[in-house]
């Protein structure tokens, strides 16, 4: 019992040092991120940029997608335009995933000492660098943590069995990652628990590589929650993140093994593999509905506006 407490305490301090993190780069973007937002998104490409740029500066696709669905309900986006913004927040969120599987443990006491130096600072700046530098610590820390800990938590017989059905279906795996992300509201926060669960040996590839796509599922709930209550737009664009992911997973989801087979020989180590066939996930996903993207927001205006 005290192995799962410590567990969702980790899990815990993984989402404050995002959140931490994703507060800090906010500041600093000012409210440039809106502008951009309502600025360049006149076409599908430049909305897909627009959305990889901003979701890489938050650290969050789910914040991205609150802020779109926010700016379609007061009619400053239209739901087309949120298209191309939802496909590129798909391959933004990547970029967290690779860097949190960077080795800067030795770093870490540093890194937080500077941070809470600077937190306490007079100039605006330097307290939104601390507080950033404040949740990177607390990210690595945290995933560090899920390593140790993967390692003895494997051993609790009822654990153990999840972890064996798991790897013995893909489609459990799935439904696990939905779940647990919608519970967590952060994909990046189950896709480094899932990491620190491969580097100890507790799962296979394969059932890492299914919860992460489970997990592009399940971080739709957000966007789902931001539209009740919005308007007609407002929840056509939540739809359509739904479906383009939902769509992306099940087209993914025959070719798993294959999936990972090509992160085996993409990179040594476990956790990265999973980070790289996260990327490439999302990057086929996405580029292959940008050129179809007016079609795509068609066919859910005639899907959902009855």
């Amino acid at each position: 019992m005290g192995q799962i407490l410590v567990f969702l305490l980790l899990i815990g301090i993984f989402i404050f040092g995002m959140t931490l993190l994703r507060k800090a780069l906010f500041h600093l973007s000012g409210e440039s991120t809106k502008r951009w937002l309502t600025a360049f998104t006149s076409n599908p490409l430049k909305g897909f940029f627009i959305g990889i740029v901003i979701t890489a500066i938050m650290q969050s696709s789910s914040a991205v997608m609150v802020i779109t669905i926010g700016l379609v309900a007061a009619g400053l986006l239209t739901f087309p335009q949120s298209i191309g913004i939802i496909l590129g927040t798909n391959i933004g969120t990547t970029i967290t995933t690779e860097l949190i599987t960077f080795n800067i443990e030795s770093f870490l006491i540093p890194i937080a000492l500077t941070g809470c130096v600077l937190a306490f600072m007079k100039y605006k700046q330097l307290q939104s660098i601390g507080i950033g530098l404040l949740g990177i610590s607390s990210v690595f820390a945290a995933m560090r943590g899920f390593e140790y800990l993967a390692i003895s938590i494997k051993e609790t017989p009822w654990i153990n069995e999840v972890l064996l059905t798991l790897d013995g279906s893909h489609f459990y795996a799935v439904l696990a990652g939905v779940i647990i992300t919608a519970i967590i509201q952060s994909s990046t926060a189950a896709t480094g628990m899932i990491m620190g669960l491969l580097t100890a040996g507790a799962m296979n590839l394969d059932t890492g590589i299914a919860i992460m796509l489970g997990a592009n599922i399940g971080t739709c709930a957000d966007a789902l929650l931001a539209a009740i209550g919005a308007g007609r737009e407002a929840k056509l664009t939540a739809y359509a993140h739904i479906w383009l992911n939902f769509i992306g997973v099940a087209l993914f989801f025959p070719f798993i093994n294959i999936l990972g087979e090509i992160g085996m020989h993409a990179a040594n180590q476990i956790d990265v593999q999973l980070a790289h066939v996260s990327v490439l996930f999302n990057v086929i996903t996405s580029l292959f509905v940008l050129p179809f993207a007016h079609r795509f927001s068609s066919f859910i205006i005639k899907l959902h506006d009855r």
